[in-house]
């Protein structure tokens, strides 16, 4: 068989040769297995009954051994998936990374056994079916959700949206590795916004960009005190051009409701994204809103470029929408109502192409806030 002594010889030698000799045969018809390539019928049959004599009498290290060469075969049966991965022992999770197809059974029976690494680096295959999917969902591991979050090869719908969303909140590796994916609404990253990286940060915003959101419950908070809109940007604009931090933080604290903590997070924040929730959620215009950002962030030779694209964020976002991620933050609504067709985003606007189109350095709507500010003589950096 395969290539050296018919399958007699082995029953012969099996029967005759003790532990030693077993050890050995079945080393060698492992490797021969392996060096087969694609085995035919009859062959993977007799090497399934030859392996199921070998296995269960030989020493443990040649069973490792013997199932470490084996899971390097070309093609398994469920048979021989299942020799392999009760045998290999250590050396279970290479195999699990290197094997090219493995058969649900074999998958389901591994996440039974409830080993997380084992199970996380099955979560990375691409080849899963929903039952095997239904099974990892189920786990309660951080380190099964990171791996399924990562894994471009599952689609975030229905339940598996719901999981990777849930999921997010509770760890900030999740929620940076969904943000990374083009096919996930990183709208839904909302109550992770604050432990996301900058760029993610202005995705989560970008995500709300010309889109109908639900009715925010701190809207009509926000509603008493737009008449004083043009005093809060005075306000802003001079505590930041003083760097005075804390003071930002409780006015902030005072006008949105959200907790000291948070307030002072979007009052240290030099990036500028959670400050401009703020801002557009009461309404500000890029202009004036662009007045307290300058002061309040700290970007260097790309300040032009980081002041443009907030230019462009304040003519495509709506104050609504804004109002709505700062809702989300207070934990008042149910982010996966933004999955519904009538809150997707619109398709294309041609509002966008302009800004695509718009040398950072010369976006007039930047320009202007900066001459504005070097008028009034107070572009003290913080």
């Amino acid at each position: 068989m395969l290539g050296f002594q018919p399958y007699e010889t082995f029953q012969l030698l099996i029967e005759t040769g003790g532990v030693d000799r077993t050890n050995t045969l079945l080393i060698a018809a492992c490797d021969a297995y392996a060096r087969r390539g694609k085995p035919t019928a009859p062959e993977m049959e007799q090497f399934e009954a030859l392996a199921g004599r070998l296995f269960p009498i030989a020493s443990a290290n040649a069973r490792a051994k013997g199932a470490a060469i084996l899971g390097r075969a070309e093609v398994l049966s469920p048979a021989l998936e299942r020799l392999v991965v009760d045998n290999i022992g250590e050396d279970l999770n290479t195999f699990l990374s290197g094997a090219r197809e493995l058969s649900e059974t074999t998958l389901i029976d591994i996440i039974a056994r409830y080993e997380v690494s084992s199970a996380a680096l099955i979560a990375a295959r691409p080849d899963l079916s929903n039952v095997v999917l239904a099974k990892l969902f189920q786990m309660n591991s951080r380190k099964v959700y990171r791996a399924l979050a990562a894994n471009t090869a599952i689609a975030p719908r229905g339940a598996y949206l719901s999981a990777l969303a849930r999921s997010a909140q509770m760890d900030h590796l999740v929620a940076e590795a969904l943000a990374r994916r083009d096919d996930f609404d990183t709208a839904l990253l909302a109550p992770a916004f604050f432990d996301l990286s900058d760029d993610h940060r202005i995705k989560v915003i970008q995500a709300f960009a010309n889109r109908e959101t639900p009715a925010a419950p701190i809207k009509k908070t926000i509603e008493q005190l737009t008449v004083a809109n043009a005093e809060l940007t005075k306000a802003l604009m001079k505590l930041f051009s003083e760097n005075r931090r804390p003071e930002v933080t409780r006015l902030l604290s005072q006008i949105t409701g959200l907790d000291e903590v948070r307030c002072g997070q979007i009052a240290h924040d030099v990036t500028g994204a959670s400050l401009f929730v703020i801002l557009r959620a009461f309404g500000c215009s890029a202009y004036d809103g662009l007045k307290v950002l300058i002061h309040a962030t700290s970007h260097d030779s790309e300040r032009s470029k980081a002041l443009a694209d907030f230019a462009t964020l304040f003519g495509n976002v709506s104050p609504d929408a804004m109002a709505y991620l700062m809702s989300a933050w207070r934990g008042e609504v149910n982010l996966l109502e933004l999955a519904k067709p009538q809150h997707k985003p619109f398709s294309e606007q041609p509002v966008r192409r302009p800004a695509r189109t718009l040398a950072p350095a010369h976006n007039p709507v930047v320009d202007q806030a900066i001459e504005a500010l070097a008028r009034i003589g107070v572009r003290r950096a913080s």
